[in-house]
């Protein structure tokens, strides 16, 4: 059942007995456009973040629609086979890049300072810069759809030849790619300098809260693979442009070869986007079971494991590339090892669980959907790590099908789950726990709906990325695209949710901590929280 519960803190507040008050009276805060555009405030930047990841997330869903309608029945229904490969090409690089990559990094500037006891970001102007450089690149990207030869059309992977032979909208790619790149390694140098030197006495790297343990490690991941990819895109920009035959087999060049360095910066980015997700989840899952983390250590390990072996498994998105038989026996089994510290979490969360105290309110029930979902997945991913298995299954929706319960359900989830979690402290207001819960089940079961089938049309044969299809598959795609459309619908009612709850719709103002078991100093501030907060470290015991 739902409660709002009025506990004490758990932690010391600050120092002295007037830490919060008179912000208003001391710290002018700004208001108008022009706060937005020079802000350097880790709440304004955050917000601004995560505004920016739902307008894109919904962009990217407009364009999955789409992709759905048309394959709803056989035959050619609403596109062009052109602009199908343009939609499925941006719908992956707009979720990726636009949508999940800044709403985690949203939450980080949010939460971080406050779980640190830190007053800001490490560098709150170059924090500023990093967000304004996103509108720009979403404007290229979205607006390439509009220029003589339409969006970019070879897949989100950008494979040549395909990528080289593209039109002008390539291009857009390409620095849209570049400019978020370098947004990300920002933001990185700043969340690694926040975490290493921001914390408040007391706080040693071993008592940090998970969250910023697993920013700590993805930023790490971001610095070191980002500006592999920008090398591969900056090679596929001299190849298209100035004569370079990299990647152009009639010049010497070898197309495999963007695959391998591609890869080598794919593969962490899944991890990039999934081991935020596992920070939020080991917040929010003790704090409504009751019981402390079980097992900090191991899950810190655990998520450096994951980080380190992400590096040496790139090729097993390549076993029919004509990898040697050494090189396939290497990634299958480098990429099954992959799954000992995942499944390390996974078990920490059921054992912090265990015997806990636990109420499903909608952070939690988010919480459990994810679990769910992304061991459905991960063990999906398994079955694709085994190289005779995935040289049968590769490029048909069974990949499509197992991407998805990894990444929607592991990142997108985990995101709604933390939105619920935090909206209290950063609204001031309760949101409405039944529109809530309605949210979450209809999430739930129209994503199941919309996937699950995709794991038969795989098994039978079906490629991706393709606008048409044979007779056989015409069942299970019609069903996929119901659910797809319920689950757009959902995303719709789950942006009511957030304005009802800015509103203060619930009539349910929020405590200082909104939740019974949730322990950090993010709840020893009010909510809201003040627009300066910490001005003086805050004790932490």
């Amino acid at each position: 059942m739902a409660s709002v519960p009025h506990g004490a803190p758990h932690t010391t507040p600050l120092h002295g007995d007037h830490a919060h008050d008179g912000h208003d009276d001391h710290h002018h805060v700004p208001t108008g456009l022009m706060r937005y555009v020079t802000t350097t405030n880790h709440k304004d930047i955050g917000s601004m973040y995560l505004w920016f990841s739902f307008a894109m997330f919904l962009s990217g869903g407009i364009m999955a629609l789409l992709i759905r309608a048309e394959l709803f029945q056989p035959g050619l229904q609403i596109l062009e086979p052109e602009r199908f490969n343009q939609l499925t090409t941006l719908h992956g690089i707009v979720m990726i890049f636009g949508a999940i990559m800044p709403a985690f990094v949203g939450f980080a500037n949010w939460m971080l300072p406050l779980q640190l006891g830190a007053p800001d970001m490490a560098f709150a102007r170059m924090n500023n810069w990093s967000f304004w450089l996103l509108p720009p690149a979403a404007i290229l990207l979205i607006g390439s759809f509009f220029v003589p030869g339409g969006a970019a059309a070879g897949g989100w992977t950008l494979y040549p030849p395909l990528s080289i032979q593209a039109g002008m909208g390539m291009d857009m790619m390409i620095f849209a790619v570049h400019i978020m790149g370098a947004s990300s390694i920002m933001g990185s140098i700043n969340i690694i300098t926040t975490i290493l030197n921001l914390r408040t006495p007391g706080m040693t790297m071993m008592r940090m809260p998970m969250f910023a343990w697993t920013w700590l490690i993805t930023a790490f991941l971001l610095i070191a693979s980002m500006p592999v990819l920008a090398g591969a895109v900056t090679m596929l920009l001299t190849d298209r442009h100035f004569g370079t035959t990299f990647f152009n087999a009639a010049g010497g060049g070898d197309p495999v070869m963007f695959q391998h360095i591609f890869w080598f910066f794919g593969h962490p980015e899944v991890y990039i986007i999934a081991l935020p997700a596992f920070g939020v989840v080991s917040q929010i899952i003790p704090a409504f079971s009751r019981k402390p983390l079980f097992g900090y250590a191991s899950m810190v390990y655990a998520t450096a494991s994951i980080a380190i072996l992400s590096f040496i498994v790139w090729a097993h998105h390549m076993y029919t590339t004509g990898l040697p038989m050494a090189g396939q026996i290497y990634f299958m089994y480098a990429t099954m090892l992959i799954a000992v510290p995942t499944a390390c979490k996974i078990f920490n969360w059921l054992a912090t669980m265990w015997r806990g105290s636990i109420t499903l309110e909608t952070p939690m029930l988010f919480c459990l959907g994810f679990l769910f979902l992304f061991t459905l997945g991960g063990f999906t991913g398994l079955v694709l790590s085994l190289t005779p298995v995935d040289i049968q299954l590769q490029d048909t929706y069974y990949v499509v099908a197992h991407f998805h319960y990894v990444m929607v359900a592991g990142a997108l989830f985990s995101a709604f789950a933390a939105v619920y979690y935090w909206s209290p402290k950063w609204t001031g207001w309760m949101y409405e726990e039944k529109l809530g819960k309605i949210h979450f089940w209809w999430s739930l079961i129209a994503f199941n709906i919309t996937f699950f089938p995709q794991h038969f049309l795989g098994l039978a044969g079906m490629p991706r990325r393709i606008p048409d299809y044979n007779m056989q598959f015409a069942e299970w795609n019609m069903v996929s695209s119901i659910g797809a459309f319920l689950f757009g619908t959902a995303q719709i009612f789950f942006l009511v949710i957030v304005f009802r709850t800015i509103a203060g719709k619930s009539g349910i103002r929020a405590p200082a901590k909104p939740w019974d078991g949730a322990e950090g100093l993010e709840w020893t501030v009010p909510s809201p929280a003040p627009y300066h907060t910490f001005e003086t470290p805050p004790a932490f015991k």
